[in-house]
């Protein structure tokens, strides 16, 4: 954990590089010290199918959600909170300059308890690394 997951309406694909904008959340989520890089998965998808305000074609939006384990303090959550959204603007500011373009982020702390996973990622860093 954590899981970073990016929507946005497809109306963008001519105007949103969405690599460059993974790499750039990704980036500086790790970049947290709290969030363990190893768990960190960010993904993207477009959403064919949405009406933003008054339902002109010509508006798009960006969401982005942080999903993270229990246990952070406000502070940490604050302060992460802060730096990914500001990413998040800095990077879409040429396309907010051009374009009707609403840009939303939450961070969303899963229940410990109904939290399920497992894999071997760790341990595959750490032969990298070696």
């Amino acid at each position: 954990m954590p899981h970073l997951i990016i929507e946005f309406s497809s109306n963008l694909k001519a105007h949103l590089n969405i690599e460059s904008l993974m790499k750039s959340l990704h980036e500086v989520t790790s970049s947290v010290s709290d969030f363990p890089s190893a768990g960190l998965k960010t993904r993207a998808v477009s959403r064919e199918y949405y009406l933003i305000a008054d339902g002109h074609p010509d508006n798009c939006f960006v969401h982005a959600t942080l999903k993270i384990g229990h246990g952070r303090s406000s502070e940490v959550k604050l302060s992460a909170g802060t730096l990914i959204f500001d990413r998040l603007v800095n990077f879409l500011k040429p396309i907010y300059a051009n374009v009707p373009l609403s840009i939303s982020f939450e961070m969303q702390e899963l229940d410990d308890k109904l939290s399920y996973k497992t894999g071997n990622i760790r341990e595959y860093l750490a032969k990298r690394s070696e």
